[in-house]
Formats: C-alpha cells, structure tokens, sequence
C-alpha cells in the first residue's frame, strides 16, 4: 500500500462523512439553500487566500527545483481560482461590497488556516503537503464519485464539473504522487508527523463544512444574537 493510501485508510471514518455532508448532499442534491452556498464561498475565499500562500511557502521548503516549479505552480492557479471565484460567485449570489468589507472568518475558517500556517513554519516539506492534501483529495472524490450528478441548478452544477474535470483530478495526483516521494526516504517517526498533519487538516475540511451549514459564528456573537 503506498504511503498516501495508508493516510486514506486511516482517516476512512471521516472521509465517509465528508462524502455524505448534508452540505455536500444539498449541492448534489440542488436542495441546498443558496444563502447557505453563499456563506461557504464567503469564507472559501478567506481560505483559498491563505491556501495559496501555504503553496508558495512550501515551494520555498523544496530543495529539488522540479518540485519546487510545481508548487509555485499550483500557488497561483489557488491564487486565479481565488479571483475566479470572487468574481463568478459574487455576482451570481449577490456578494456585494459590504459583505465582503463587513467579512470575518469563522473560528474554523480562522482555525484551519492557523493550522497550515503552522505547519508551513515548522514543519517539513512533506508534513506542509500532508497538511495541503485532504482539500485536494477529498473534492476531487466528491467530483469523480457525482461527476453525472444533475442539480439542476447552474452554480452547484459548475461546482461539481469543476472537481470532476480531468484538470482538477490530474493536480490532485500531482500532489498524491508528490507526498509519496517525498515519504519515500523519510524515517517512521518522520511519517507519523506527516500523518498527524494530514488526519488534522482531513478534520478540518470536514469542519469547514459543518461551519458553513450551520452558520457557525463566533461565541460572543451567537450569546449576542441570543441576547444572553
């Protein structure tokens, strides 16, 4: 079993979670609310912003100057699809300038990017990929596996064709294929670190989810709205 299968394995129980999301079964289903889609992309942005950067700080990390090119690579096509995304789904779900200068990201939001940063700063190359991976992998199952999926309605439709394509699942196995190399000479004390960092993130793309149909806000806030 290659090392990345073996991360899969280990986070199986999570992952058939993440599959079966009722975030994730709305947009295939073409139930889900816009204004919950709405609060995801909102924050997506926020993430990606961040995700980016991860990219160009793990670029930064590589020694071997082919996998440093990748990653760079990858740092902007997150940086594009940051703006992409902006772009398209603010007009389509009516983002307007005070919600984007009225933003705030959610404690997960804040979290999971604190949780990459992180990594970036004091891990190793691999352990940063390890902790990059989980957002690639896991969207490019939700694609593969619904890729015939019919929403009936144009923004979730775009949103699963865009994980199904072969250009998004090509990238995803750039960066499978690239954590097993890395891995291939790395010490078992060194690969349960790398595995720590991908079993995190896999619980942090499944909170993502989870923030963004709950509407999750921050504690003060919801006692606020509560009026407690």
């Amino acid at each position: 079993m290659r090392f990345s299968e073996s991360l899969k394995t280990a986070t199986k129980q999570s992952w058939a979670y993440s599959m079966n999301h009722p975030f994730v079964q709305g947009i295939i289903k073409g139930d889900l609310p816009l204004e919950t889609f709405k609060n995801y992309i909102m924050q997506d942005i926020y993430y990606l912003k961040h995700y980016g950067k991860v990219h160009a700080f793990a670029a930064a990390h590589a020694d071997d100057f082919s996998q440093a090119a990748l990653l760079a690579g990858k740092a902007q096509n997150t940086a594009e699809a940051e703006l992409t995304v902006h772009k398209e789904h603010a007009r389509i779900l009516n983002i307007t300038d005070d919600d984007l200068s009225n933003f705030k990201p959610t404690p997960t939001a804040y979290a999971y990017t604190s949780h990459l940063y992180r990594t970036a700063l004091s891990g190793s190359l691999a352990q940063i990929v390890a902790s990059m991976l989980p957002c690639y992998w896991l969207y490019a199952d939700i694609g593969l596996e619904n890729r015939d999926a019919k929403p009936g309605v144009g923004i979730y439709d775009n949103w699963i064709q865009m994980y199904a394509s072969n250009w998004f699942q090509e990238s995803t196995c750039e960066m499978i294929d690239l954590l097993d190399d890395l891995v291939a000479k790395a010490s078992e004390v060194e690969k349960e670190k790398i595995k720590a960092q991908f079993v995190m993130a896999k619980e942090y793309e499944l909170a993502f989810w989870e923030m963004a149909y709950t509407f999750e806000t921050w504690l003060s806030e919801e006692k606020q709205a509560a009026n407690i």
